[in-house]
């Protein structure tokens, strides 16, 4: 996947080869400057896709000829035969583990930066909280070359998981969650990493069957309309008979549910249904199947007032079970679909809704409230001299140096702050007394002790190989959800969330 990247960065690495600066060492940094969707954090993902590139890249011969074709004919041999060289045998990766909280700018003048300050012409520059998710350190041309791929892959894959997360932090723990966006998604490389990172954001599964199989992650799913529609009558359905779960002789299910119906709706709570109505009939087949000692699943709704709807069932539910002793029935699934969206959400909350599963496509995979994370990958030192992006756009401005950065976490082992140091500067220690400054304001320097700190970057690739092993999706799952239990309620909060101090 080397040409997968713009062509002006191959236009740079020609330039760093001509000024013979393509084996400088450099650094960059891969970071977003906002927190997505006016929250406070979001979800680091797509290292593992990241790190497969990195072990793979390289150009090929049929790479190297395609240059060859849209670069200026001008353009040295020599430079081809330099590329056909190049790897990523002497670059190494930090980030965030996948699915860590990373925290950035909620609003102007938040964030904080320790142990030093910058000044240009005696003037404090203002600086914005921008915790990499990826630190990139090799030679310059080859740190070049990777900007736009690494943007790709880590971009999406932290955008959608950190959707997936609101929605699981609005639902909590108990609803069920299922990704259904592959028709909706951007295309079928979009709706796989749809189904992963929103696994790893909190979903319980996906429709995705292919996601499934590739990643491990449950498959599940109702059915259709079309499915409905497609039969006119009973005569229709085969094979009609069904033998009891504990054995013996087979059962025509349709007409046993026949015999239930008439009693389902001599219940004063559904007398007021039509006959053909999907309610009466489901309670009907359900009580068939229980009868032959099995249970139905549940039901689906996807349109009209969902939350409403939602309590009439489970009441309907509730009195078919008292009526004909049968427990499970008040706990049949209610799921609901419908452009399900975050002031859904909100409003079933509100309306003290009874459902327990919700298929979410459209909002979760395309992410229409913020259609772009917003990474951006900086070059933050070449030649072991520091580099500074100077604007007059102050969010634009980077902060120059490798960094360090540790998360301090208080007594009741809830974060609250983000800690950046240069590398060679001495890590910080539980319950050591730290002299920080605020960034974006002029204000004096404050004094903060941790009662634990643990730092946010591990080395991930060296030497052309990964280096530290790499969590199943399932426990970066765990790692996620963890993480995001361990937030204050202020900092995990969707609207107008405190600003985490970084």
């Amino acid at each position: 996947m080397a040409l997968l990247t713009d062509l002006y960065q191959v236009t740079m690495a020609y330039g760093y080869w001509r000024a013979g600066r393509h084996r400088a060492p450099a650094a960059a940094e891969l970071l977003f400057r906002r927190g997505p969707f006016g929250g406070a954090f979001a979800l680091g993902a797509g290292l593992a896709e990241a790190l497969r590139f990195l072990r793979a890249f390289r150009f090929s011969a049929a790479d190297i000829a395609y240059l060859r074709s849209v670069l200026p004919s001008t353009t040295e041999e020599a430079f081809f035969e330099y590329l056909s060289t190049v790897d990523a045998s002497e670059v190494t990766v930090l980030a965030v583990p996948e699915g860590s909280v990373v925290f950035s700018r909620v609003s102007a003048g938040q964030g904080c930066w320790a142990p030093w300050a910058l000044s240009a012409q005696g003037a404090s520059l203002r600086r914005f909280p921008q915790v990499p998710l990826l630190q990139v350190k090799g030679p310059l041309l080859v740190v070049q070359l990777l900007e736009t791929t690494l943007l790709c892959l880590v971009s999406y894959a932290s955008l959608v998981a950190t959707n997936a997360a609101r929605f699981r932090l609005l639902a909590g723990p108990a609803t069920k969650l299922m990704e259904m966006g592959l028709r909706r998604a951007q295309g079928p490389d979009g709706g796989l990493s749809a189904s992963k990172y929103s696994y790893i954001g909190g979903f319980d599964c996906t429709s995705n069957v292919l996601a499934g199989k590739l990643y491990g992650i449950p498959v599940q799913g109702t059915v259709a309309h079309s499915f409905i529609m497609s039969f006119t009558s009973l005569a229709e359905v085969e094979p009609r008979v069904l033998a009891p779960a504990a054995g013996g002789e087979p059962v025509d299910l349709p007409a046993l549910a026949e015999q239930w119906l008439p009693r389902v709706l001599a219940r004063p709570t559904l007398a007021f249904l039509p006959v053909r109505s999907g309610l009466p009939n489901f309670c009907a087949v359900a009580l068939a199947l229980n009868e032959l000692g099995y249970r139905a699943m549940g039901v689906r709704l996807d349109s009209g007032d969902l939350a409403q709807q939602s309590k009439e069932i489970r009441r309907v539910f509730r009195a078919c079970g008292a009526r004909f002793q049968v427990p499970w029935f008040e706990s049949i699934s209610i799921a609901v679909s419908n452009d399900i969206s975050e002031r859904s959400l909100e409003d079933f909350i509100r309306e003290g809704s009874e459902i327990d599963v919700l298929g979410i496509g459209t909002n979760l995979v395309t992410c229409p409230l913020q259609p772009s994370l917003g990474c951006v990958y900086k070059l933050v030192k070449v030649n072991d001299s520091p580099c500074l992006k100077l604007t007059e756009d102050e969010e634009k401005m980077t902060i120059p140096g490798v960094k360090r950065v540790y998360r301090l976490y208080d007594a009741t082992g809830q974060p609250f702050m983000d800690l950046m140091a240069l590398e060679e500067e001495p890590s910080p220690s539980a319950d050591q007394e730290l002299t920080v400054h605020v960034l974006g304001q002029n204000g004096e320097a404050r004094r903060v002790q941790a009662a634990a700190v643990e730092p946010l970057h591990r080395t991930y690739f060296k030497d052309g190989q990964v280096c530290t092993a790499l969590p199943g999706l399932p426990q970066v799952r765990s790692h996620a959800q963890a993480a995001l239990g361990r937030l204050s309620p202020a900092h995990r909060r969707l609207r107008q969330p405190e600003p985490y101090p970084v």
